[in-house]
């Protein structure tokens, strides 16, 4: 028994997803960050990019939506939690990084047609720990 074929408008969220992270790991890239992992995953949750910079270990969501506010909608606090407990798993299994100060960033990519410069949205600090 074959699993039916994806739909059309669902492979195209998928490629659209793929490339939202592809722009945001390029942009920390060049503002000097150092991409540590992509598509993170582990039981308890997933983070789209782990990066580095200088003493700051950052997680950051990826949200590509048609919509700004939609997309700002999507980290809802149950992600928020999913992210900070794949956060902690990242951290215990890397403990050299485990003295660093972390920081949960979300970027945001909309169409072209949208976007009023070529790159994402960068809302660094998005939220803490303590207030998820």
């Amino acid at each position: 028994m074959s699993l039916p074929a994806p739909r059309p408008a669902r492979l195209e969220a998928v490629r659209f997803g793929r490339l939202a992270e592809m722009l945001c790991a390029m942009r920390l890239t060049l503002l000097g960050y150092r991409i540590l992992a992509r598509g993170y995953r582990v039981p308890v949750g997933e983070i789209d990019i782990v990066a580095r910079r200088r003493d700051t270990l950052v997680f950051v969501e990826v949200k590509a939506r048609a919509v700004l506010e939609d997309a700002l909608a999507a980290v809802a606090p149950r992600q928020r939690q999913r992210v900070m407990r794949a956060a902690e798993a990242y951290v215990a299994t890397h403990p050299q990084l485990a003295l660093l100060t972390t920081r949960f960033d979300v970027m945001i990519v909309l169409p072209w047609p949208h976007l009023r410069c070529l790159w994402p949205l960068h809302l660094r600090d998005a939220w803490r720990p303590g207030l998820a």
